[in-house]
């Protein structure tokens, strides 16, 4: 399954939204349907360019209206439902139109439908909104996350963005910048689609929504990968041995592997009486430590076992292939947070490879595949 993860140090826009799922590999032709499939064709047009706010580039979508109707929350709600849209899409844009309804309904004290909608009732919003999850929906992403939004201190968050935003688990942090940094619009994409928690997962492709204001670093980014595993808890098997041959050891550390342990570690210990002897330690799941305990108990001189808690972090890992003199070598990629920090070539590669010159080969492989990851 695919993740989103929406990082928004500088807010939250429609605009935004749209030219980081763009920047991420969304496609343009996407956006050119979402107003077509709308009947807005003769009412909007769309650019797409490149700018840089500062040291950061991304993409930046204009979406400009010529004169029409500010449309009220009936006629924005039969737009999106007449027009031909995966269901999913049209679902989740009736549902953001109708929490921008509900807002201004609940600011104005009048019934939604009876509600003017100012510059929301215009066709750039139904754009924002089609365009946002129709990019969402093509690039198959399969649960949308949401960092914590920046919140002025002054009052200059509308009051449309904090009712929409009201009940959604949505983490307001104080901002000392004196701007409307999360739009309504920006804010129903994300209360309709995410979930407001980092996830722990593999980053595959990164974009950037260029923002309005020519501020430096002014824009949305977009996470797009895969989840990996969080830290879990584990438990911790553990047993003194003084008086059990290696080879029994060995045979026993591949067998525990085998019946799931997590990892089997060895290692030699002065025990009591001054005799050499061994700490064997096994992470298992804790619903298999129990059975995994029996294990050592039957399989082992020892009289008793230790078991503890424990958290086990997991740093994120790839596959990839990288050309050398010597021939293809595979390269197991360490990663945290999303980002490359280490490489180890694989040690049976390079000896098939290289024979006797193994750690020349394994010396090539790791400089080719750093090089490759720009580390």
């Amino acid at each position: 399954m695919t993740l989103a993860y929406f990082d928004c140090p500088s807010g939250i826009s429609g605009d935004m939204t749209l030219g980081a799922l763009l920047d991420a590999g969304g496609d343009r032709a996407i956006l050119e349907a979402a107003v077509e499939a709308l009947g807005l064709a003769r009412e909007v047009t769309i650019e797409v360019r490149h700018e840089e706010r500062g040291h950061l580039g991304g993409t930046r979508v204009l979406v400009a209206c010529a004169e029409g109707p500010a449309r009220n929350l009936p006629e924005l709600e039969r737009t999106v439902a007449a027009a031909e849209l995966p269901p999913a899409v049209r679902d989740q844009a009736l549902d953001a139109v109708r929490r921008l309804g509900a807002a201004e309904s609940l600011i104005h004290g009048l019934p939604a439908d009876q509600v003017h909608l100012h510059e929301l009732g215009g066709a750039d919003t139904l754009v924002d909104l089609v365009g946002a999850f129709w990019l969402l929906e093509s690039l198959g992403v399969g649960a949308v996350h949401a960092s914590p939004l920046p919140a002025p201190r002054a009052p200059r968050t509308a009051p449309a963005t904090a009712r929409v935003l009201a009940g959604t688990g949505a983490v307001l942090e104080p901002d000392d910048r004196d701007l409307e940094l999360v739009t309504p619009t920006g804010a129903v994409i994300l209360a309709v689609a995410a979930h407001f928690e980092r996830p722990a997962m593999r980053i595959d492709r990164v974009g950037y929504g260029i923002g309005a204001r020519k501020l430096p670093g002014n824009a949305l980014t977009v996470w797009l990968g895969e989840p990996v595993a969080e830290a879990a808890a584990v438990s911790l098997v553990q047993t003194n041995l003084d008086d059990m041959a290696p080879n029994l050891l060995a045979a026993l550390v591949e067998d525990l592997m085998e019946a799931g342990a997590l990892d089997v570690t060895v290692v030699p210990a002065l025990m009591k009486k001054g005799r050499p002897g061994h700490l064997v330690e096994v992470m298992a799941e804790p619903a298999d430590a129990d059975r995994l305990a029996g294990m050592l108990l039957r399989r082992t001189t020892t009289l008793g076992v230790r078991v503890s808690g424990a958290r086990r972090i997991v740093a994120g890992r790839r596959m990839i292939e990288v050309e050398t003199p010597f021939g293809r070598v595979r390269v197991k990629v360490k990663e945290l947070e999303g980002r490359a920090v280490d490489v180890a070539p694989e040690y049976e590669d390079c000896r098939r490879l290289g024979g006797p010159r193994v750690a020349a080969v394994m010396r090539v492989a790791a400089q080719a595949a750093r090089q490759e990851l720009g580390l």
